[in-house]
């Protein structure tokens, strides 16, 4: 996976570790898309993006419902005309150390850490798909 994000460019690696807040995509028992905001680490040479959360979220439930292996979930950002989605196999992460590491890249990634909550958990995607478009200018500030 890490091939492919890094073919889409410099840019497309950057803009993932810009400040953007983003969105999670899992899926409904029904087979809906829930849809949430969220902010989002990817390790590119891993292959793997991180969302860290409450353990009682639907989000967590949405994917604890799926069956093993086959919780499909996507994240996605946008900026102007830039944009990005990831999309893998997600799975929910409880161990301390798994959490304190995605609690420090999320720290990195937004300046600020969160403070502690014994209810968190981290969503862990395997990512086998990078779409997106990371190449146009940046939008600029309206000038007055």
């Amino acid at each position: 996976m890490s091939a492919e994000m890094c073919d889409r460019g410099a840019g497309y690696l950057e803009f993932w570790n810009e400040y953007h807040l983003s969105t999670l995509t899992t899926v409904r028992p029904n087979g809906r898309p829930h849809v949430v905001p969220v902010g989002v680490t990817v390790d590119f040479e891993a292959g793997i993006a991180r969302v860290i959360t409450g353990k009682s979220s639907k989000k967590v439930a949405n994917i604890l419902g799926a069956l093993p292996g086959q919780a499909r979930v996507s994240v996605c950002q946008v900026e102007g005309g830039r944009w990005a989605t990831l999309e893998g196999v997600a799975e929910v992460r409880t161990h301390p150390d798994v959490v304190a590491d995605a609690v420090a890249r999320y720290g990195a990634r937004y300046g600020r850490t969160p403070t502690p909550n014994p209810e968190r958990v981290v969503i862990e995607i395997t990512i086998d798909r990078a779409m997106g478009r990371a190449d146009v200018p940046r939008p600029q500030a309206a000038v007055t």
